[in-house]
């Protein structure tokens, strides 16, 4: 089958999307299949404003269509509801061609907490963006039962798996984690607003704060919290290693879906602490973690878990299942979609 994959999430940003859909690329080509990938590397872009990194396409929706037709996929995934997204969108839709979306970020809860604007005014465009798609593809049950209650009924599971050869519970600690003080509680992930990091570092916790990874925040971050430990971005075996020698793995945000980086941590045999929110509730169970809204009861109990547990539950996870998943959910390009697919209507905010 040959997969035409439309994102506006691509490197050099470092994160579950994108790490998402390249290790699915990778398990589809393992399987015979032809992924091509449209991102904004094939256009003009400019940076998004305060977030840099993240590079806005500049296309029209009949550039963003030939670049799709030039490869004659058999089926789209619209894989961010971005410029690129929205311009694939509105070809497919003009054309009356069938194709797939996910919900990858709570955009509503992060656009209402940079705008101070009502979640319900951006519900009412995700409600637009995935209302044209075959099925909306999401990574959890909690999420799945939340759109339905927002009016995006159509939706499949789509879960995320984690590479157990790399991330597992033997092998060597990082250095310059062995010297601080215990317990070691880590962040991993982007240091950006809707990460909720200062949630982390100003939260009551014994010991050292550990903060893996770059963004918009972390020089603010690092002046205002001297007494935790940044690193800047870690990749690979060095990042493995880190989970590896922490004592507990902190994800203090609301806003994720699904949260990859907790399953590579329960991988090295890390407990989690979370809040009680879609993402850690599908994720971390009694024995290998801790939720609660006070970050620094989660941590505590969290110490207590026995990393065997977590290393166990992590083998839940899988790449090659997940795959499957991605690719049972795809639609025939040309299969019409339903009738009542009205493009260019808004739903009622929430």
């Amino acid at each position: 089958m040959r997969i035409a994959i439309v994102t506006d999430a691509w490197v050099p940003q470092v994160n579950g999307v994108v790490r998402t859909l390249k290790t699915t690329s990778r398990e589809l080509t393992a399987m015979g299949h032809q992924v091509d990938f449209v991102t904004p590397d094939d256009f003009g872009s400019v940076p998004c404003p305060t977030y840099p990194e993240i590079r806005l396409a500049l296309a029209h929706r009949h550039q963003v269509g030939e670049r799709i037709k030039a490869f004659a996929p058999d089926s789209v995934h619209i894989a961010t509801e971005g410029p690129l997204g929205i311009a694939a969108r509105n070809w497919a839709v003009e054309r009356g061609l069938s194709f797939t979306t996910a919900y990858h970020t709570q955009f509503p809860a992060y656009l209402a907490r940079r705008t101070r604007l009502p979640e319900g005014l951006f519900w009412r465009f995700i409600r637009w963006f995935h209302s044209a798609a075959a099925t909306t593809l999401v990574a959890t049950p909690s999420l799945q039962a939340e759109l339905a209650a927002k009016g995006i009924a159509r939706t499949r599971l789509w879960s995320r798996g984690v590479d157990l050869g790399l991330f597992r519970p033997d092998g060597r600690s990082l250095p310059a984690l062995d010297l601080l003080a215990c317990p070691i509680s880590l962040y991993v992930g982007r240091v950006a607003l809707e990460k909720s990091v200062e949630n982390f570092l100003s939260a009551d916790i014994p010991g050292t704060k550990v903060v893996v990874g770059d963004g918009p925040q972390r020089a603010d971050l690092e002046r205002r919290y001297p007494e935790a430990v940044f690193f800047g971005v870690l990749k690979g075996e060095a990042l493995a290693a880190a989970y590896r020698t922490a004592d507990v793995f902190v994800f203090p945000s609301r806003t994720d879906t699904f949260g990859l980086v907790m399953i590579e941590a329960l991988a090295c045999g890390t407990p989690i602490a979370a809040y009680p929110v879609g993402g850690p509730c599908d994720i971390v169970t009694e024995t290998t973690g801790a939720l609660s809204n006070d970050l620094a009861a989660a941590v505590s109990a969290a110490l207590g878990r026995d990393r065997a547990d977590c290393a166990a539950r992590a083998r839940n996870f899988g790449w090659d299942a997940a795959t499957r998943q991605f690719l049972s959910a795809l639609v025939p390009i040309g299969e019409r979609r339903p009738a009542w697919h009205l493009p260019g209507m808004l739903p009622r905010a929430a």
